[in-house]
Parts: structure tokens; sequence; C-alpha cells
């Protein structure tokens, strides 16, 4: 498609100074400190998106039904709070920088909030878990978003470099998803340690272990996001204009018509099944399969330390199966980008995801084991789509600041965490809504004692299976499709960014 865009430099009237787009500004050791950063957002991040719904139903044992609207209306409310927190950061200027601020003095907020999200206080039971839920849950969505935005939003203020712009987000991403697997691991690891600890079985055991998660993303996971205070933003845009200027279009018509920022957030709705990779994994080691021995003859000490052995190993595996997939392509993808554009990296892992899922679909989950190399490839899309979704939506931004004259750095950065949000509630969501669908009563199993998955319906097994075959596969297909007309490569992209340089010197945008 042949962009018909007035070119910048022709309406100048002149030949503008020339602008080495080319040279890197981020000192390495401020690069790997924003990158550490991401790391611990990942630990505060990943706690809550893989097991937010599993703590709400299985330890405070609110009903799934109520789970299931407070989860997708509290997610979605989230989701849409990112573009307004754009909006704020964009149009105002505190002492300290546009982003750093917030940054700065959100994560006291953070780390108490993350803590008590998971922490279920002692004989807490129907409506005053409800409202525990609903407390902890809006309130730390709310002091989240107030830092995210910011935090993702602050690179495209580092340099003014896009491939340098794109290689910080690149590799934030990376750490961020190995910040992410902390919690996972020590979910697992604790289901290996604690049995030999301590005699308690159900509710009590799942309490002690989300406490412990809980503590240390607080803590570590805030302490290690510090880092990003030691960013510092070179670019020093005007603030946005609260009233527009005589035939500048509003806010909400430049993004509509940034085309490439369009179809990067459908892309990234679209795909929100793949967010039941991670979320999913939790919930069908609880109630799809099972790797131990015969039950048949046990003592309970003998059959709760044999379910929580499955539980724990099938969690250990596929997470470690996954992440492995997952991150190798992150890091193999980074290598791509020299040869290949984001279209078609992202086209052709989002076709393997699918052909993928379908095979672990009909293999069906009494095949745990020959399922482990089909879970490695699960992690390509999700590597891919991790990783260059970001960067994509900077390429965007560079393009809506090239057609209109304003960037709207933290509001557009927005729309990448809002696709992020809005996808994990939809995957969430889609979790709690498969209890509801195969019925399956949490009153009248696991409250003392650890459930028994094989005792279960062959219809509850394969509908929680469904979560992390069936339904990613869908996903994965659709979220493709958008793609297909994005066209912000090559030459374009190269144009754009020469002439956005050009433009910028022309006004006078310090670039420090």
């Amino acid at each position: 498609m042949q962009d018909t865009t007035p070119d910048r430099a022709q309406q100048s009237g002149g030949a503008p100074p020339q602008v080495d787009t080319a040279q890197k500004v981020v000192p390495r050791k401020e690069f790997l400190s924003y990158c550490t950063a991401a790391t611990g957002q990942g630990m505060v991040f990943g706690i809550m998106s893989s097991y937010m719904s599993d703590f709400h139903v299985n330890v405070l044992r609110v009903n799934p039904l109520f789970t299931f609207f407070l989860t997708l209306i509290t997610r979605v409310m989230d989701a849409l709070t990112d573009p307004l927190m754009g909006m704020i950061v964009d149009r105002g200027t505190l002492k300290g920088g546009k982003m750093l601020p917030f940054v700065r003095y959100s994560w006291p907020f953070i780390a108490v909030l993350t803590f008590f999200l998971f922490f279920a206080p002692a004989n807490i039971t129907g409506m005053q878990a409800m409202l525990y839920a609903t407390v902890t849950f809006v309130l730390w969505s709310l002091a989240y978003t107030v830092t995210d935005v910011p935090f993702w939003a602050l690179p495209n203020l580092m340099t003014p470099n896009p491939e340098e712009r794109s290689s910080l987000l690149s590799l934030a991403t990376v750490t961020n998803g190995v910040g992410g697997a902390v919690p996972m691991a020590m979910f697992m690891g604790l289901g290996f340690v604690l049995p030999l600890l301590t005699d308690q079985d159900g509710v009590a055991f799942e309490r002690t272990r989300f406490i412990i998660i809980a503590g240390v993303a607080s803590l570590l996971g805030v302490g290690l996001y510090l880092n990003a205070m030691r960013a510092k933003e070179r670019i020093k845009l005007p603030p946005v204009q609260r009233n527009k200027q005589p035939g500048q279009a509003s806010t909400f018509k430049q993004i509509i018509a940034c085309k490439p920022l369009l179809l990067i957030i459908l892309m990234g709705i679209l795909s929100a099944g793949r967010y039941l990779f991670n979320a999913g994994a939790v919930h069908v080691a609880r109630y799809a399969f099972y790797i131990g021995p015969s039950l048949q003859g046990l003592s309970d000490i003998e059959r709760r330390n044999a379910l929580q052995n499955s539980i724990s190993t099938v969690s250990l595996v596929y997470s470690i199966a996954v992440a492995v997939g997952m991150f190798t392509t992150m890091i193999v993808v980074t290598q791509l980008m020299k040869r290949f554009n984001y279209k078609q990296i992202l086209i052709a892992s989002g076709l393997l995801g699918t052909v993928v899922c379908l095979i672990i679909f009909a293999l069906g989950y009494e095949s745990f084991w020959r399922l482990v190399p089909l879970l490695v490839l699960t992690g390509v899309p999700l590597g891919a789509i991790n990783v260059l979704i970001y960067p994509m939506v900077g390429d965007a931004l560079d393009y809506m600041e090239w057609q209109t004259g304003v960037r709207q750095s933290a509001l557009g950065q927005a729309c990448a965490t809002f696709t992020q949000k809005f996808g994990n509630a939809i995957a969430t969501a889609s979790i709690v809504l498969m209890y509801i669908i195969v019925d399956l009563d949490l009153s009248t199993i696991g409250i003392e004692y650890t459930a028994d998955m094989t005792a279960l319906s062959g219809t509850v097994r394969g509908g929680m299976f469904s979560l992390v075959s069936i339904i990613p596969a869908v996903s994965l297909v659709l979220c493709v499709i958008p793609i297909f007309f994005y066209d912000l490569t090559g030459k374009k992209k190269e144009r754009i960014t020469a002439e956005l340089a050009q433009q910028r010197a022309e006004k006078g945008i310090a670039i420090e």
C-alpha cells in the first residue's frame, strides 16, 4: 500500500538540517538499570496475572461467578485507565521529568498492595471475602496503572534512535518475562518444600504458599524496580496542549488516524489467548493432568503428598517448557529483527502457535509427557508478541508525530499496556468462566484436603484442558489477520524516521 501522506520536508519549504538518528545515547549502565527495573516489575505483574484467579477461587473461596465479574470488570477498567493515565502524563511535566516522578513515588503503594492482594485473613468467608477481594484488587490495579504507563513510555524519552529504543524495549521485555517467571518458580518449588515443613493441607497450605510468594514479590520485585530511577529523559518534549490548536485533530482522532497503532492494538487484543499458557498452567495442573502413582490404598498424608507432587511437577515442567520456548524466542527475535521485519516474524510465530495448540488438543490431557516438546513451541508466539509489541508501538508513535506534529508518548505507549491488560482480563475471566461452564463445585472439594483431579469427570478435565489448547489456537490465528495490513516497514519506516528527526530539529526540540 502506497503512503499518500505529504512529505514533511517538502512542506517546510527548505532544506532542514540533517540529524543523526543512528547515534546511540544511552550508557550501558543506564541501559541495564532500566532492564533490571523491568525484572522487578515483571515479578509484581507476574504474580497477579498468573495466580489472581486461582487465589480468589481456591484460597479466598470466593464464588466463581463473582470472581468472573470482579476479574472482568476490574481488569477492563484497569485497561481503560491506561489511556487516561497516558493523557495525564503527556499533558504535564513535573519536577524531575515527565515519566520519572511517577516511577519514583508510586513504589511504596505497589509494595504494600501486592502483599495484601495475596494475603488471606484468617476465617474470612462469604461477603467479607468478596469485599476484601474487591478492595485489594481495585486499589492494586489503580496503583499499578500509575507506575506501569510511565515506565514503558520512558524509553521514548531516553533516546531518539528507534533502533536503540527497540533494543532497550526488547531486552527489557525479556527481563520482564524473567521476573514474571519468579513467582511461578516459587509456586512450584514451595509445592515440594512446604510438605516437608508443615502438615497443612487444603486451603491452609495454599494460604501459606501465597503469603511467601507475595512477600518476595513485594520486597525483591519492588526493590529491583527502583533501578528505573537511574534512567534519564533526554528528549525534552513540550507538554501536549489541553486545548487543541485551530485545525488540530483531537487526541482521540489522532489515535484513530494512526493506522499502525490501531492494528497493533487489535492484534494485542485478539492474541489474548496467549496469556493462558501462563495463567492456565496452575488450573490444568489442579484439575486436568495427573502424573503420580495410583491413589488407591494410600493414607491421607501419602495421598496429599502424591497430589501436591503431581500439581507441582506438572506446573514446574509445564512452566519451564513454556518459559524455555518463550525466552529462547525472545533472544532469537532480537537477532531475527536484523534480517526480518516485525510483520514477518509475528505472522510466522502466530501460525506456528496455532498449529501446535491444535496438536496439543488432539493428543489430550492423558498424554502430559508427550505434550512437553509441544509446550516448548507454545512459547514461540508468546515470546515474539511480548518482545515486538512495544517497539512496534514506538514506531507507530513516530508515525503519529510525523503525521500530526504531536507526540503522545505516554498515551501511545498506554495503548500497548491497554492491550496487555485487556488481553489478560479476557484470559483470566475465561478461566473463571470455564469453572462455571464445567460446573466445578469448589464448595465440595479441596477445603480441608487437596482435590483429586482423577476423580473429576471428563467434562471438567477436558474443559480445563481446553484453556491451554483449543482456545489459544483460535486466539493466535485471529491475531495474525490485522498484521497482514501493517505496513510500517522497510523504506517507509526509514523515510519517516529521517523526516521526523528533521522536524524535531526545525522545532528546536532538545535532545540532551
